[in-house]
């Protein structure tokens, strides 16, 4: 899985220089009804398609875990999922952000929720995958504490390598 792919700029839909505040964005658990908005973020962001079905069974994997910032509209604008398979450490299989909503501090509300979440439910680390190449996404997770644990070759689907990265929590 992809965490938060980097695309051309776009306009935000706030002023510039304002932040989300809690009056433009709602951090809620995961609703079904939130499939049609959250592939079209993942299909943008992530360059993926999944299958509706696969964001129903991970959800009820640990409902707690799959994350979503709506907008004041109630539109989804970015979303983290992550997974509790493994005793004692979550994984993040997806987490992105609309292009007109980055920079407004909505990955950051997602992450801390879900590492708030984690460590209540008795976790002791965290992991997720992430394209070499998206520096991006690798400044903003090292910014948490997250390292490089791991280099996989060719993991992804067009044959980019990726870095496995773990947070002891």
């Amino acid at each position: 899985m992809r965490c938060i792919a980097e695309t051309a700029p776009t306009p935000n839909p706030l002023p510039p220089g304002r932040r989300a505040s809690e009056r433009d964005v709602f951090l809620r658990n995961f609703h079904p009804r939130d499939i049609p908005r959250i592939a079209e973020i993942v299909s943008d962001a992530l360059r993926e398609h999944y299958e509706p079905s696969l964001y129903l069974s991970l959800s009820q994997q640990w409902p707690q875990g799959f994350l979503v910032v709506q907008d004041r509209d109630a539109v989804p604008q970015g979303f983290l999922l992550g997974v509790n398979q493994t005793p004692g450490e979550a994984r993040i299989l997806m987490f992105a952000v609309d292009a007109r909503w980055r920079d407004r501090s909505i990955g950051r509300t997602l992450m801390e929720e879900f590492l708030k979440r984690s460590r209540a439910r008795g976790l002791v680390r965290v992991t997720l995958e992430v394209r070499v190449g998206n520096q991006t996404a690798l400044r903003f997770y090292t910014r948490f504490g997250f390292s490089v644990t791991d280099l996989l070759r060719g993991y992804y689907s067009d044959g980019e390598s990726g870095y496995q990265m773990t947070l002891p929590l």
